[in-house]
């Protein structure tokens, strides 16, 4: 055989090994089987314990690593608002708790992660088909890796949520219980479905508000319906409302630095005039050019079927604030048919480090597809693209609609009550997460009919609080 042949042969055999030793090769019962077992090597108690390395990297230190890749002038902000509570420090601090969840045992088990699957990235949004549903919103961390670092990002979330609410150790213990009681029971569910109905269950508000709505008061399903309504309201026409102003017959994004400002304004900070023959129309279509590639055809055409109004730099979030990210007013029919999308900048996830590269060349690309692994449903607009900026670089981005329907919860103000319900229905939607892409017989099987795994991970919970209010006070202290 010539040599290049046996070479050949040697792939062929290495990608049929793969293919047979994967997790897609086992059946229910074997996977079932599998999982199970995996308690005799990970138990499931073993979650419980938290405790730093000795050579644990500084928190603050970690978290002032990502200013070099950020617009320096936002860095003050993002410090500003991590700063604000624990609670606030906790939502910038993922890349603080990746380092620590690469020290946990884990069983192996890889699934799609949110990466980031704290209690505030959980909210609502309006469907293509215009119903609400509930369900994980931001991305940015997503990647591949073990199941159990996104239930103990929740987890820890609830308990510290609970904490900056003043509410006392039983009743923060109950809402974490919620929080990892609602991935378990919902994954063993999910385990008990064929592939299809698992992954085509979803998490609309009718359907959330029939799974713990016997649980909920009077009152609290009345705030739940409040919620749902004012999220609806919240559109590219909100958007333009709040945004915009027009300015001799023209839209303008109105200005109000450093969180909100226009194009404009930045090349003329830079000294750049603007030709006059380049309207704001073709400078918009250029920097959607690319993206509307990355669209089904159908979707491309839609998105040209606007025409570009006005693209502003704006301010976003509190762990992203510093990455890059615009806003794109775009007008349809009239000034009554708005559309507003939003292009923000996708850097490495912080997971990389620990679970290695990500397979697209693209971050935006990462994101949009992790996203729609993910997501029940998705922003029909969901798309990537690249700009190059003033340090001479060219970035990674991904592209949504601005507000869609978008709905969140008032965590700062939240009652006991109401932090319980919102707890379960995350633990719910992070379990279907996971068992859209990755093995959730196994996963169901591993955590078993007891609720050893649950207390253990309510015990995490309240000691990596411990842990980062430890370091918010240190980031705080050297501020």
């Amino acid at each position: 055989m010539p040599e290049g042949d046996a070479r050949l042969t040697d792939k062929y055999r290495e990608i049929l090994e793969k293919l047979l030793s994967s997790d897609v090769a086992r059946t229910k019962k074997e996977s079932s089987r599998y999982g199970k077992s995996l308690r005799r090597a990970v138990p499931r108690d073993v979650f419980a314990a938290w405790r730093p390395h000795a050579s644990r990297p500084n928190a603050t230190e970690l978290i002032r690593s990502q200013d070099a890749e950020r617009v320096s002038d936002l860095v003050p902000i993002r410090h500003e608002r991590m700063g604000a509570s624990a609670f606030a420090f906790y939502r910038g601090a993922a890349l603080v708790m990746a380092e620590d969840l690469s020290i946990l045992p884990t069983t192996g088990i890889e699934v799609q992660l949110c990466g980031d699957a704290h209690i505030s990235n959980f909210g609502l949004y309006l469907s293509p088909e215009r119903r609400t549903v509930f369900d994980i919103n931001d991305f940015d961390e997503t990647m591949r890796g073990p199941w159990e670092w996104d239930v103990a990002r929740l987890a820890a979330s609830v308990e510290i949520c609970g904490r900056n609410r003043g509410f006392s150790a039983k009743k923060r213990r109950r809402a974490v219980l919620e929080a990892v009681s609602g991935y378990h029971e919902a994954m063993r569910t999910l385990a008990d479905m064929g592939n299809l109905e698992a992954w085509y269950a979803h998490a609309d508000v009718d359907t959330l508000l029939a799974l713990f709505g016997e649980k909920m008061g009077k009152e609290s399903r009345k705030k739940a319906k409040k919620r749902v309504d004012k999220a609806k309201n919240k559109n590219s026409v909100r958007a333009v409302k709040k945004l915009t102003e027009v300015v001799d017959g023209k839209m303008h994004v109105v200005s109000d630095p450093p969180y909100v400002v226009p194009l404009r304004d930045l090349a003329e900070e830079e000294g750049i005039k603007v030709p006059e023959d380049l309207s704001m129309a073709q400078v918009v279509s250029l920097v959607l050019s690319r993206y509307r590639k990355t669209l089904p055809p159908e979707r491309a055409t839609l998105v040209g079927s606007y025409r570009g109004v006005d693209i502003a730099q704006k301010v976003v979030g509190v762990g992203s604030v510093g990455t890059r990210a615009w806003i794109v007013v775009l007008e349809g029919a009239d000034v009554n048919d708005p559309l507003v999308l939003q292009i923000k900048e996708a850097g490495a996830s912080v997971l990389e480090r620990y679970v290695g590269k990500a397979p697209q060349r693209n971050h935006g690309q990462r994101v949009v597809e992790g996203q729609h692994a993910i997501q029940t449903v998705s922003d029909m607009l969901l798309g990537w693209t690249t700009l190059p900026d003033k340090d001479g670089k060219t970035h990674d981005y991904y592209v949504r609609q601005l507000w869609d329907g978008k709905g969140s919860f008032d965590l700062d103000m939240i009652p006991h009550e109401q932090l319980c319900h919102l707890s379960k229905a995350c633990g719910w939607t992070l379990a279907h997460a996971h068992a859209r892409t990755g093995d959730r017989f196994a996963i169901a099987a591993y955590l078993g009919k007891s609720d050893v795994f649950d207390e253990a991970m309510v015990t995490f919970a309240s000691a990596y609080a411990d842990q980062n209010e430890q370091d918010y006070a240190e980031f705080m202290a050297r501020s």
